[in-house]
């Protein structure tokens, strides 16, 4: 599924069921030894996703590290992101010679529980939910994944903690259906963004998403 709202050149691989007898890499369990079931099998799918996904692009599929807050640490010149909820695990990896950053993210298709879009969102943001509550999607839900892929994209090109209220989203929708949908969306990065590769400061992201099967997806493949 997530392979539609990526670019060409950037691998990935998915898990819908977790597979019986799927284990850690021998290098990675010290990093999950004391984690509870959901935690590892949500770690270990994730990974072994990241490893399909190597071994699509030509690469060792190696043990993948954990960071400063919990980024996945990739093998020299790949970027990447991981994603997983209740049902699914992703990866989506590409070469660092073709793209400066991957943010990937998957939430259930369901209402954000009470209390939470307003921490999450900016009143523009909120406003443009309100005009669109007919649309008969979670919108309120996609906005969280967007922002969510927004900083998966941020965080290896800064090290630096991006919040919720630092990057206004805005959508556009191009496919509606009962419980589906797909479309672009992009983020207007509001704090300084000094990069730590060398490149242009990062000023915005563009993404794409896609609401199917219960599931919304969110993708920025930044170039």
């Amino acid at each position: 599924m997530i392979e539609k709202i990526l670019n060409s050149g950037v691998a990935s691989a998915e898990l819908l069921e977790y597979p019986q007898g799927l284990r850690a890499h021998p290098a990675e369990e010290h990093l999950i030894e004391k984690a509870v079931e959901k935690r590892r099998r949500d770690f270990i799918g994730a990974r072994h996703c990241a490893r399909l996904a190597l071994e699509q692009l030509g690469e060792q599929p190696v043990a993948i590290g954990k960071g400063e807050r919990g980024a996945p640490v990739w093998p020299r010149g790949i970027v990447g992101s991981l994603t997983h909820c209740e049902g699914y695990r992703a990866a989506a990896l590409g070469h660092a010679v073709l793209f400066r950053s991957i943010g990937i993210d998957a939430e259930p298709h369901g209402e954000l529980p009470e209390g939470v879009l307003d921490s999450v969102s900016l009143a523009p943001e909120r406003e443009w939910l309100r005009a669109n509550a007919d649309a008969g999607l979670h919108l309120d839900r996609l906005l969280f994944c967007a922002k969510e892929a927004t900083y998966k994209a941020w965080w290896p090109l800064t090290s630096r903690w991006l919040g919720f209220e630092d990057a206004h989203i805005t959508f556009e929708i191009t496919e509606r259906g009962l419980d589906s949908g797909a479309g672009t969306f992009h983020s207007s990065i509001l704090v300084p963004g000094q990069v730590n590769d060398g490149g242009a400061p990062l000023v915005s992201f563009d993404g794409r998403w896609e609401i199917t099967d219960g599931l919304i997806l969110t993708a920025i493949v930044h170039a």
